[in-house]
């Protein structure tokens, strides 16, 4: 047995390198959210300041600074801040989560189960997406479950002990995030030994002295930062911990209704939300007998028979998921550290397809084939010019000629084989499409993560590079070589006027807010619809083109172009 669950073992390593660590330094930066992330690293590179750096020359990085220490760390080895070392800490997170579920489901579910709950967290749309970005969620998330893992264990061993394991990946949590990946792994397991029997006080003193240990390591920076940004410090963490939470902050942030989790999971579940909408036609219905009164009783009952790891997961559902309900501002990214579990739930439920209702994954098999073979004819089309430009229209018809003429004239090279692997994979699914068992289930995840690593490895660079600011910011380079250059935006809240983010990112965190420090003369980076505004704020100056990029920024979709100005009379 334990030879077996080592050959799965190495299998999913090599499968999270192939999925997470080839190709995530192909895309430029295309979003804002990323080079505001990497940019704090570069910053801490760049001035020294490892507690709490500034960058865009105002700005408090809005975060803890764990994931920026990680971004510099692989920065330091290679020399410099780039796309692949700022995704590194994100894609690595999301390995060593994988690894450590199976770990923790093969010796209490077995090794089978495990290993495919693996892959259907490798191979669903939130986490891949999250892995392979620069953002925060990903470690925050790989952290808590890994903390919720090593509680459990815990929780077996009756709580003698510390989990300093735990206690580590607690603290690297509230690093990454705040206060809130401390006490979410704490509440989640504490819920499942009550409900389990174990002695209530027993639990609340256990608990409260793991967060405290868990806040060592935290305290030791916060006092640091304090010590660096005092009172605007302490305003940014309260904003960000507390009146995020309680839906009073100065301004919006993904403020979004109730239902609209239940929307996001639903949607990150992509491709196999369709294969559970599938098998909902085939499944036969009971008649729901038993009075409402009963169903309590029932509920009860279940929880009481339900195995320990199966009911452990289905709390960090529950509970995570309920607790990212109650604040108004909800995105998609904070659900991320219940899709582990949802994967385990959805392992045992494919295992149940196959030997049932195979025609289920066949069906399912069958469409996500479908999507690779069209993807593959529609990309030889573009390639072989037989789209127009004219099928385009509207408001983003340019944007999309652009993506298509991207598509159609980069160099392939070696990649044709990264474009065939579906092809390759659709046909050794419809080879054992009629066979059983475990061969139809890895052919259909097969399929689906051969899609992931085409789109990785070929057509979402190929497409996302043309929305990037990177060709703007290198022309800036050639006119403005050195020194500060100053931006100036109308549509952004005081408290976050410090974009461009990601042509910042390129010219290596030289752009400054024009109004903080008002200079005498100098370069200005701004979008087309802002200059008129410019000139009414700002009439002691005047100002000369020198620039127009004719490109929408992926930070804010205005035209950037670049102005020099001066103060009239210097």
């Amino acid at each position: 047995m334990k030879r077996i669950q080592g050959h799965y073992v190495w299998i999913l390593a090599v499968v999270c390198i192939c999925s997470l660590f080839l190709f995530i330094g192909e895309a430029f930066f295309n979003t804002r959210g990323e080079p505001r992330e990497a940019v704090v690293a570069l910053s801490m590179l760049k001035e020294g300041n490892w507690i709490l750096p500034i960058n865009n020359g105002v700005e408090l990085a809005f975060k803890p600074p764990l994931f920026h220490w990680m971004i510099a760390a692989f920065s330091t080895v290679t020399g410099a801040v780039t796309e692949y070392t700022s995704r590194m800490p994100s894609a690595l997170a999301l390995a060593v989560m994988v690894l450590a579920g199976y770990g923790f489901y093969a010796r209490r579910r077995g090794a089978e189960v495990a290993f495919l709950m693996g892959l259907l967290t490798l191979t669903n749309f939130e986490m891949h997406r999250a892995g392979t970005n620069c953002r925060v969620d990903m470690v925050l998330s790989a952290l808590m479950v890994l903390a919720l893992y090593q509680l459990y264990r815990w929780g077996e061993k009756r709580l003698k002990g510390v989990p300093w394991l735990g206690v580590l990946c607690l603290s690297g949590a509230f690093l990454t995030k705040g206060p809130v990946g401390v006490l979410l792994p704490c509440l989640v397991v504490a819920v499942f030994l009550w409900i389990r029997g174990m002695n209530f006080w027993r639990i609340f003193f256990s608990f409260w002295g793991i967060v405290l240990l868990s806040c060592v390591l935290p305290a030791c920076w916060y006092v640091a930062a304090y010590r660096q940004g005092g009172d605007r410090f302490l305003q940014l963490v309260l904003e960000e911990n507390v009146l995020r939470f309680l839906g009073k902050m100065s301004y919006d942030s993904h403020v979004n209704p109730w239902y609209y989790n239940f929307i996001t999971v639903f949607a990150g579940y992509v491709p196999y939300t369709l294969l559970v909408l599938i098998s909902l036609f085939c499944l036969r219905y009971r008649r729901i007998q038993a009075k409402p009164a009963g169903w309590w009783a029932r509920l009860k009952t279940y929880v009481r028979n339900m195995d320990d790891a199966r009911l452990f997961s289905l709390l960090s559902i529950a509970i995570i998921f309920v607790f990212y309900c109650i604040p108004k501002s909800k995105r998609s990214v904070y659900l991320l550290p219940i899709y582990p579990f949802i994967a385990y739930f959805l392992a045992e439920y494919m295992i149940y397809l196959v030997r049932h209702h195979r025609r289920v994954l066949v069906s399912f098999g069958g469409i996500m084939g479908g999507l690779s073979i069209l993807l593959f004819l529609v990309f030889v089309a573009v390639r072989c010019g037989m789209v127009p430009d004219t099928v385009f229209s509207g408001k983003h018809a340019a944007e999309n000629i652009a993506f298509m003429h991207a598509l159609e004239q980069t160099s392939i090279g070696l990649k044709w084989i990264v474009l065939l692997l579906p092809l390759v994979a659709v046909g050794i699914f419809f080879r054992v499409r009629k066979k059983s068992g475990w061969t139809l289930l890895y052919a259909t995840v097969g399929i689906v993560f051969t899609l992931f690593f085409a789109l990785d490895g070929f057509y979402q660079p190929t497409v996302l590079n043309v929305k990037s600011d990177k060709p703007v910011a290198d022309y800036i380079a050639t006119v403005v070589p050195q020194g500060r250059l100053y931006s100036y935006r109308t549509d952004v809240y005081t408290a976050n006027r410090t974009h461009p983010f990601t042509i910042n990112f390129y010219l290596g965190d030289r752009i400054v807010p024009f109004d903080v420090f008002l200079p005498d003369a100098g370069y200005l980076v701004v979008g087309e619809s802002d200059v008129e505004a410019f000139r009414e704020a700002y009439p002691a100056y005047e100002i000369r083109q020198v620039y127009d990029s004719r490109h929408r920024s992926c930070d804010d979709h205005k035209v950037v172009q670049l102005y020099q100005f001066r103060k009239v009379g210097q």
